[in-house]
């Protein structure tokens, strides 16, 4: 699939989470998005250098109040990661409040985005690229894809800007 652009509706998936219990459940994306302003945003992989150190999941932690105030419902992390995972690098947050860590554990959805990255030459597989999507109502609005392992377009201020 083409990469996916403003413009479009997003296409609906399932992403999944482990909940207190440990328990594994899955969510559609649509049901997150409808009739909402969401943040998707695509990273590679928790708990990596720029994902986690630098700015951009730890922006959206902190600008999370900020966004919420200028309409933003969700703001939802991704990653080609288990739901397991996804759940200890949420945990790694205390001060989050707003932001979900989900799952696409096979990569399936990010490759229905066409977003997907191939990094199996240097032994992780297929991940997903670093992106940030403000939808409305399941209408892209603003899509910020990131370019060859960049971190300039897809920040929680960029969103910011946006709205």
């Amino acid at each position: 699939m083409a990469c996916i652009v403003v413009g479009d509706t997003i296409p609906d998936g399932t992403l999944s989470y482990a909940d207190e219990a440990h328990q594994v459940l899955n969510v559609s994306v649509h049901s997150l998005a409808a009739a909402k302003q969401v943040i998707l945003c695509g990273v590679p992989g928790a708990f990596t250098p720029t994902c986690s150190s630098l700015k951009h999941v730890p922006g959206f932690i902190e600008k999370a109040e900020e966004l919420k105030s200028k309409g933003i419902s969700e703001i939802i992390v991704i990653s080609v990661n288990d739901p397991y995972v996804m759940r200890a690098w949420g945990k790694s947050y205390p001060e989050n409040k707003h932001v979900k860590f989900l799952s696409d554990s096979s990569g399936a959805y990010v490759k229905t985005l066409g977003l997907e990255l191939d990094v199996s030459d240097r032994g992780f597989g297929i991940r997903s690229q670093r992106f940030a999507l403000l939808l409305d109502d399941l209408k892209v609005k603003v899509a910020n894809v990131e370019s060859d392992g960049q971190f300039k377009v897809s920040s929680a201020e960029d969103m910011l800007k946006a709205l």
